[in-house]
């Protein structure tokens, strides 16, 4: 399994919150900060996007998808110069039976009502472990994907799916919402590194062709015993230059990043599966139960089964 395929594997929705909004005529609303990911593409009209304190609304139109990754406050608008509304409290009073919020704004235009509606379907999903840190640490607050680059890209079947989940009210829609998040984080992510030249932080890592062989072999055998010297040797470089090279590019050494992503698979498992200690022990690479409790202990400041019990009363 490559390294970002490993990561999102370990991304586990907690909770998924879909909207549809038709609106007309002129308005803007402020949303504030959030946790998570927020996400929507444009199905119909022209809208403007920005976060508080930008310097201008971002344009968008229809079929493109954006993502807003750093939770800061941030604006919805048909007209950007209208004082904004609190746009929860107004989704909470008008939103629909079947969901969707209709929202008719001043001078709707009668007989040019079509030209003048804008459909957004968008979303916010949130996780319930803290992997989404090496994820979006570096990425910039809003990832703007166009419809014209986008053309017969799969982020343009998601924004059908999108399309049709937040249309009424279907059966399983839990289940789908859960899934289509993420769809829409692992296209999203993969649409950014692609068209991206230099990304920063842990993403931009693996499009290094030596730090991102380095990453890929971690994850796919993490119980291996791994040494700065057979990482560097592996990639043929030289042990200073690839420990170099990968803090300033990972942000910690390939030894404490080993130890780390060890200790989120051990996590994982102990939430999520009745694996035994010494079962998960040597699947990370520890020779004894005990020798991993000591350092799971260490790490998380709690036994693995006071962990794992814990985990399951929550």
């Amino acid at each position: 399994m490559d390294a970002l395929s490993d990561v999102l594997s370990m991304l586990r929705v907690s909770s998924v919150l879909s909207s549809r909004f038709e609106g007309s005529g002129a308005w803007a609303f402020r949303f504030p900060a959030y946790q998570g990911i927020k996400f929507g593409g444009v199905l119909a009209g022209r809208s403007h996007l920005w976060i508080e304190g930008s310097e201008a609304p971002l344009t968008l139109e229809p079929g493109d998808f954006y993502m807003l990754t750093d939770g800061q406050p941030f604006y919805s608008a048909s007209d950007p110069r209208r004082a904004p509304l609190d746009g929860p409290a107004i989704y909470r009073a008008i939103r629909s039976a079947d969901g969707v919020v209709r929202y008719r704004g001043e001078g709707e235009s009668g007989g040019r009502r079509g030209l003048d509606r804008v459909i957004i379907a968008s979303g916010r999903f949130t996780f319930e472990n803290d992997v989404t840190g090496k994820l979006l640490s570096h990425l910039p607050p809003l990832i703007h994907l166009r419809a014209a680059e986008l053309g017969s890209h799969a982020l343009s079947r998601v924004l059908d799916l999108l399309e049709w989940e937040t249309t009424g009210l279907h059966a399983g829609a839990d289940i789908a919402r859960s899934s289509l998040a993420a769809l829409v984080l692992v296209h999203v992510l993969r649409t950014y590194l692609a068209s991206t030249p230099q990304p920063q932080g842990w993403l931009g890592a693996l499009a290094d062709p030596k730090i991102g062989s380095a990453l890929s072999m971690m994850h796919a055998q993490p119980g291996e015993r791994w040494t700065v010297e057979s990482l560097a040797y592996a990639v043929s470089m030289s042990r200073t230059a690839f420990a170099a090279r990968f803090r300033r590019q990972v942000g910690s050494a390939p030894v404490e990043y080993l130890a780390q992503w060890r200790m989120t698979i051990a996590c994982s498992a102990l939430k999520h599966s009745e694996a035994s200690l010494i079962d998960i022990a040597s699947r990370i690479g520890y020779l004894s139960d005990t020798a991993f409790s000591i350092a799971f202990k260490r790490s998380t400041g709690q036994s693995p089964g006071r962990f794992r019990a814990l985990s399951r009363e929550t």
